[in-house]
């Protein structure tokens, strides 16, 4: 199931000065960034650490491109910081049905698109006790089904 905790998400309002912020105060560099069309966003994956399972942990730093994106409602209603939380896996797929069953409501019925070509999906904060949680299967891991 579950293997690591994947990113923590962050939501700002100037990706370039987050991340200098992180580079200054913590020596954190930037592993990844891109600008995911789909949900709107500007981001930068700082890599923390590898994990024993083959992947890594990062932070997401996540600045929208337009208002009306997920993450710019959040940002204009709850201002700057932990946005949610990722989880690992190796079957994104297998995993959000398992947690579905559970009877937490998972947010895309089928996975997107998330940072770095991985596959992700969302599960609805009221049901994971306020935190807003994400699955993620990276693009380097393949689901046996996939």
């Amino acid at each position: 199931m579950l293997t690591r905790i994947d990113h923590i998400g962050i939501a700002c309002f100037d990706l370039d000065k987050t991340v200098e912020f992180y580079r200054a105060t913590y020596g954190f560099e930037v592993f990844h960034s891109e600008v995911n069309e789909e949900q709107g966003v500007r981001e930068a994956m700082l890599k923390i650490n590898d994990t024993s399972d083959g992947g890594a942990s990062y932070l997401q730093l996540l600045e929208p491109t337009r208002e009306d994106s997920a993450v710019g409602k959040w940002l204009a209603k709850n201002g700057e910081g932990v946005h949610h939380i990722a989880f690992g896996t190796a079957d994104v797929d297998a995993d959000a049905a398992a947690i579905g069953q559970k009877g937490v409501r998972v947010l895309y019925e089928e996975p997107r698109i998330g940072s770095m070509g991985s596959r992700i999906t969302f599960l609805h904060p009221k049901d994971c006790h306020g935190v807003l949680t994400e699955l993620v299967t990276s693009a380097s891991v393949e689901s046996p089904e996939h």
